[in-house]
C-alpha cells in the first residue's frame, strides 16, 4: 500500500495528526472509494496539507495593470490566469451569490472560457460555434449574435466531443476557432463578419476547438484530429485580412516545420536534418499526428511563441518504430515567421497518448540561487517541467503524481527515463499504465498567483490497461490501434487539485475530486482559487492552504475554466460555464455505454457513474458579492 501513496509518505510526519483524525482518507488510500466522499472532501481533515512555501515567484513577462477585463483565454500571454482583483477575498467569498444566468440552450460539451471586453461578454458556444454578446452591465442582455455557417458533419470526425475553448479579443475584433475548421474575425461592437477563413478539411479528420491567439498582427491557431491520422499544423493569420502568413508542420521534413539555421535545440537527441520524416517508418509522418489544439504562450521581451504539438498516431507505438518527431514536442517559434528557435521532445515515440499540448506558464524564478527566464509544464506523464524558455534547458523535472511509466529525466541528455514494463505493446495487454492515457493532468489549465508564487493544478489520479492492436489508415476515420481502460488510481479518487511550490519543486497542499478535473484553474489577488467539477460543484478555496471557503451546485458539471472581471458598477464578478462534456464525460455528452469500460477510448472506464451525477448542460453562472 505504501508503494501506491508516494505523496502521503512523504508527508507523513505533517499529517499523521490529521490521518489519525481521518478514518475516510485512510480508507481511500486502501484503495477503496469512500461511500460519502462528498463529506470527506469538504472537510478540512480529508485534506493532504503541507507547509506552506513563501511566495518567491514573479512573471517575466510585464503584468499589465489591472483593468477588469479577461481579453485572451489565459488572461495575460504568461498563462498565468491570475487577476488582481481582489474584492472576492479569502474573508468575503462566502458571501458570493448568483448574480444573473444565461443559457446557451447548446447540450454539447462547454470547455470554453469567456471573454469581458468594457462592459461586454463574449461566449462562443459548442458546434455549430455561436458567438453571443452579452450586456454585462444588463445580467446578460443579449447584444447581438452571429451564426457562422457550418458543415453539419464536422462533429462525425471529432474525436472529444463538440466542443470549443473559447474566443480572442484584440483591437476591436474577436477572433475563434469553428469545429469544421473556419477562423472567424467578428466586429466586436457590431457582431458584423470582418473575414472568415477556412484552414482544414473534415474529410482528412481535421477539426478545430483552441482559443486563438493574437501576436504582434497575427492570429495564431492549430488543428486538432490526431486520432484520425491528421497532419498536424500551427498556422498564423494576418489579424487584418485572414490571410495566411506562416504554417509550420508538425511532421515532416525541415522545410515543412519550419527549421532552418536559426534552429538550436538544447539537446543531442533533438538534433538533426529533417527528423520530423527520417524519425517515422517511410511515409509514417503524413498522417503521424502532432496536432496543436492547446494553449499558447508569448513572451515579447524573448519575441518567441510557444506551444506544444499532440499525441503521434496511431497510438499503437509499434506500429511506427523511431522517436516520431516532433510529435508530444514542445516548440519556441519566431511569431513573424514561425521559424523555431528550438524544440524538446517531451515523449519520444508517444507511447501513451502524452499529448504535449498542456499550457506553458511563463515565470522568472530564482534557480541556484539565480533569476532564470522559466517555462513550467504540468504535463500528462505526471511530471512538473522547467525549461530555461531562451534555450530548451531542462532544468528540472518532478513527479506530482503517482508514476509507473518513468523514473524521473536525465537532465544531461534530457530522455525521459522510462519502464519498459509499462510500454505499450502490439497484441499484449500492459497493465497498470499510470497516469493512463488522459495524463496526470490534462489540457484543463492551470493558474498561477503573484501572490503566493504557487501555481495551482487540476489533476487526474488515473491509470488504465492498454493492448496495442492493429491499425489501418483510412483518410477521415479513426486510427488509434489500441484498447485502453481507465480506472481510478490509487486512493481510489479520481481528480486532484492542488497547489505547487515552482521554487521549492514540491506539492503545498492537495484536495482529493471524485472525477477527473477537465476544467481549469482561475487565481485572485484576493487569496482565492476557484475551479470546478464533473459532479457539479463550483469551488472557491484559500491559495495559502487549500481550504474549501466556498461552494455552489450548479446545474451541470463544469469542464470550463473560470474567469474573474469587474461590472459596470466597479464590483468584481466571477463566471464560469457549466455543460459537462469533451472526452471525460462522453457517458453524458455522447451517450456513450457506461457499461463497455473501453468506450470513449478508455475514459468511460473512468467515468461510468458519472451520470448518476450530472446531466447535460450550458448555463453560464455570474456572482458577485452582496
Amino acid at each position: 500500500m505504501s508503494s501506491r501513496c508516494p505523496e502521503r509518505r512523504a508527508a507523513r510526519a505533517l499529517l499523521a495528526a490529521a490521518l489519525l483524525a481521518s478514518p475516510l482518507l485512510a480508507a481511500a488510500c486502501r484503495g477503496n472509494e469512500t461511500p460519502n466522499f462528498e463529506a470527506a472532501v469538504n472537510k478540512a481533515g480529508a485534506m493532504e496539507m503541507r507547509t506552506l512555501a513563501a511566495p518567491s515567484g514573479t512573471v517575466a513577462t510585464n503584468l499589465p495593470a489591472e483593468d477588469g477585463q479577461w481579453t485572451m483565454a489565459a488572461k495575460d500571454y504568461a498563462n498565468t490566469r491570475y487577476s488582481g482583483l481582489a474584492e472576492i477575498s479569502a474573508a468575503s467569498v462566502k458571501n458570493l451569490h448568483v448574480a444573473w444566468t444565461w443559457s446557451t440552450g447548446n447540450p454539447y460539451g462547454h470547455e470554453g472560457t469567456p471573454l469581458v471586453v468594457g462592459t461586454t461578454m463574449y461566449v462562443v458556444t459548442p458546434f455549430p460555434n455561436e458567438l453571443y454578446a452579452l450586456d454585462v452591465g444588463a445580467q446578460g442582455a443579449i447584444k447581438w449574435k452571429y451564426a457562422p455557417p457550418f458543415i453539419p458533419a464536422a462533429p462525425g470526425v471529432s474525436c472529444c466531443g463538440h466542443i470549443n475553448r473559447g474566443p480572442t479579443y484584440a483591437d476591436g475584433r474577436v477572433f475563434f476557432t469553428t469545429l469544421d475548421n473556419q477562423v472567424v474575425a467578428v466586429d466586436a461592437a457590431t457582431g458584423r463578419e470582418a473575414w472568415r477563413t477556412t484552414l482544414g478539411a473534415i474529410e482528412r479528420g481535421e477539426t478545430m476547438s483552441m482559443a486563438p491567439l493574437v501576436v504582434k498582427g497575427k492570429v495564431i491557431v492549430g488543428n486538432s484530429g490526431g486520432e484520425f491520422g491528421a497532419r498536424g499544423w500551427l498556422t498564423a493569420l494576418d489579424a487584418a485580412t485572414g490571410k495566411i502568413a506562416w504554417r509550420a508542420y508538425g511532421t515532416g521534413s525541415d522545410k515543412d516545420v519550419l527549421i532552418g539555421p536559426a534552429f538550436k535545440p538544447f539537446y543531442a537527441k533533438d538534433q538533426g536534418k529533417d527528423l520530423g520524416a527520417t524519425t517515422w517508418q517511410p511515409g509514417g509522418w503524413k498522417n503521424g499526428g502532432a496536432t496543436s489544439w492547446g494553449w499558447l504562450s508569448y513572451d515579447p521581451e524573448l519575441d518567441l511563441l510557444y506551444y506544444g504539438t499532440g499525441n503521434a498516431g496511431p497510438w499503437n507505438p509499434d506500429l511506427r518504430p523511431g522517436d516520431n518527431k516532433w510529435a508530444a514536442t514542445l516548440f519556441a517559434r519566431d511569431p513573424d515567421t514561425g521559424e523555431a528557435r528550438w524544440a524538446y521532445q517531451i515523449w519520444p515515440h508517444d507511447r501513451n497518448d502524452y499529448d504535449a499540448i498542456n499550457e506553458s506558464v511563463l515565470l522568472d524564478l530564482p534557480v541556484g540561487g539565480r533569476p532564470r527566464k522559466l517555462l513550467l509544464r504540468a504535463e500528462k506523464n505526471g511530471y512538473m517541467y522547467l525549461f530555461d524558455r531562451a534555450t530548451g534547458e531542462v532544468v528540472a523535472a518532478d513527479s506530482f503524481a503517482y508514476s509507473t511509466v518513468m523514473h524521473g529525466v536525465d537532465l544531461k541528455t534530457g530522455a525521459p527515463r522510462e519502464n519498459p514494463e509499462r510500454w505499450v505493446r502490439h497484441g499484449k495487454v500492459t497493465r497498470e499504465i499510470c497516469p493512463s492515457v488522459q495524463g496526470a493532468k490534462d489540457h484543463e489549465p492551470t493558474a498561477y498567483s503573484f501572490r503566493t508564487g504557487l501555481v495551482y493544478v487540476p489533476g487526474n489520479n488515473l491509470c488504465e490497461d492498454v493492448e496495442g492492436t492493429e491499425a489501418n489508415y483510412i483518410e477521415g476515420t479513426p486510427y488509434l490501434g489500441a484498447i485502453s481502460r481507465a480506472y481510478a488510481g490509487p486512493g481510489g479518487h479520481r481528480g486532484e487539485f492542488f497547489a505547487w511550490d515552482p521554487v521549492a519543486r514540491r506539492k503545498v497542499w492537495s484536495r482529493r475530486e471524485r472525477f477527473p478535473l477537465w476544467g481549469g484553474a482561475l487565481a485572485t489577488a484576493g487569496d482565492v482559487v476557484f475551479y470546478g467539477t464533473m459532479d457539479r460543484w463550483f469551488r472557491a478555496v484559500h491559495a495559502r492552504t487549500g481550504q474549501l471557503l466556498w461552494q455552489f451546485r450548479t446545474g451541470a458539471g463544469i469542464v470550463a475554466p473560470p474567469i474573474t472581471f469587474r461590472g459596470p458598477d466597479g464590483k468584481q464578478y466571477v463566471a464560469v460555464m457549466d455543460g459537462p462534456g469533451g472526452w471525460m464525460a462522453a457517458t453524458v455528452e455522447a451517450h456513450a455505454d457506461p457499461a463497455d469500460s473501453t468506450g470513449s477510448d478508455g475514459a468511460v472506464g473512468a467515468s461510468a457513474d458519472l451520470r448518476q451525477h450530472t446531466v447535460r448542460g450550458g448555463t453560464l453562472y455570474v456572482f458577485g458579492l452582496p
